[in-house]
Order: C-alpha cells, then structure tokens, then sequence
C-alpha cells in the first residue's frame, strides 16, 4: 500500500455526545473489572483457604455489580442522533445487509465492543448461491459459501493502527441447534476480549477521531499491516469466518476510539448509494 499520499478525512458526520462516549469507555471497563473481581474472589476461594471471608465477599460482590453496569449499557436500547459519515462500499458485486442499523438500533442488539451501528454483508451473487440455513449439516465447511475469500476493500482513506490475522476459520453455525451452540461459545468470546469477537480485522484510523473496522476476515489473507496508509478501494484481506461468526460474511462498522472495547459506535452511509439498505436488501458495491 502506499506510504505517501496525505489522509483523506471520511466525509460529514459528528462525533457523538459526551454522556455516549463516556458510557462506552464505563461499559467496557466495568465489564473488565466485574469479571476479574468475580474471578479472584473464585480462585481465592480456592487456593487460599484462610483468605478473609469479607474479602471474597467484595471481590464477587463488587464484580458481580460491576458486571450488571456493564450489562445495562451494552443492552440499553436506542442510540443519540448523530450525523452519517460517508464511506465507500468495501465489496465488489452483489451483498444481501444482514443485522443493519436501518431496521433496529444497536443494530446488533448491543453497544458492546462499538457495535451500535454495525452491519453484516452476505454475498449472494445471485438467487440460491448460499446454503440454506437449516438444511444440510449443522457446521458446514466455510468455502461452501460464496462469500469465502472474496476480496475486501478499505471503505476509507486512512492509516491502520490494528491488525489481527491468525484466528482460524471455523466450520459454519448452519441450524438453530448449531446457532444455539454459537451462542454459548460467545460467552467465552466476551471473555476473551473483542479480539476473539471480531476475529481476524483490519483497524483504519480515517484522521478524523472515527476508526473503521474490518472483522471476520479470512485467515492469512490481510494485505496490510500496522502503519500503512490505504485509499478507499484498496484490497486490505478477504473475508472469512474467524471470531463470532455464524457463517461467512463481513462485519464492519465505525467507532471513536481504535479498541473496540470502550468504543462508541458511529453511524456510516454509501458513498454513491445513501443510507444503509434495509435488512435483507442488496448492496452492490
């Protein structure tokens, strides 16, 4: 990638306001501390027998409370208004949205790790192209999908500050048993941390205070690595199925803060197309 042109800013939008961004960086924060505290208070239990009764109390009490601030503001509904940035579409051909701000906000049904205005891209080149769900095997290889390792494109001008690129791809959540096991197995991801959410992921920082996330890319396929400067349009990796991902899709997303832990979501719109499509409706980039 280039290492000379100047950072192009992405186009309108303001930054959200403070009570927002401050609940973030609470959010994560507090999520952190609940489990650790919750944690210690567990492992003292277990290996210091004389450890002070009133101590554990406030290791699992305290992080039991934190845990419970934390929850209320990564589920609280809604989101403030806040101007649309403009990007560019980071795929080539036919996308289907799929969990996209247009029908509901969080769009993912949580604030956690900034992903109040996130959206998912499924590629369908065409009617059929995708397996059924619930037909078939639970958990199904991931190039049995049309969107495995097709290309993906940098939305934004701008410099990556984040990669993350050995997180395997894993075998498809394909019925309702499968996507129920998905749903257990992403607890231990939020444990983990939003590395092991987003799986492999391209960070951009645009050099407006909002930073563009690439997640669920494809293992050893990013093409850039931290320091780069990217344009709009250029190949950063192709997609995959790393991290808490039922099938083989793009997830992306903007945020104010370049670690999606304590990171308020922003909203995005098509350069060239508008808002974001409803659920279910194509996006050709």
């Amino acid at each position: 990638m280039s290492e000379t042109h100047t950072i192009a800013h992405v186009s309108g939008g303001d930054m959200p306001p403070t009570w927002f961004r401050l609940g973030a960086r609470i959010r994560g924060a507090a999520s952190v501390l609940g489990f650790a505290g919750i944690a210690l208070g567990l492992i003292g239990i277990a290996v210091i027998p004389d450890l002070s009764p009133a101590l554990i109390l406030l290791f699992c009490v305290g992080g039991f409370f934190l845990l419970l601030i934390g929850l209320g503001l990564t589920l609280a509904p809604g989101a403030p208004q806040i101007a649309a940035r403009t990007v560019t579409v980071p795929v080539h051909g036919r996308w289907t949205v799929m969990n996209g701000p247009a029908d509901r906000v969080p769009s993912h049904g949580t604030h956690g790790h900034g992903q109040t205005f996130a959206l998912d891209l499924v590629y369908e080149p065409h009617e059929g192209a995708r397996p059924e769900f619930g037909k078939g095997a639970a958990f199904r290889a991931p190039e049995e999908f049309p969107a495995f390792g097709e290309e993906i494109l940098a939305p934004v001008d701008g410099r990556v500050v984040a990669v993350h690129d050995g997180a395997r791809d894993h075998r498809t959540r394909s019925t309702w048993p499968a996507v129920a096991y998905m749903f257990l197995e992403s607890f231990g991801r939020e444990i983990a941390g939003s590395r092991h959410v987003l799986g492999n992921n391209v960070v951009i920082d645009t050099g407006d205070g909002s930073y563009m996330v690439l997640a669920h890319l494809q293992r050893g396929s990013v093409q850039v690595r931290e320091g780069d400067h990217v344009r709009a349009g250029d190949v950063v990796g192709r997609c995959g199925n790393s991290g808490n991902s039922s099938e083989p899709h793009l997830h992306f997303q903007l945020m104010d803060h370049p670690r999606a832990l304590i990171a308020a979501g922003l909203p995005l719109r098509f350069r060239g197309v508008g808002d974001v499509p409803a659920n279910g409706e194509a996006l050709v980039g």
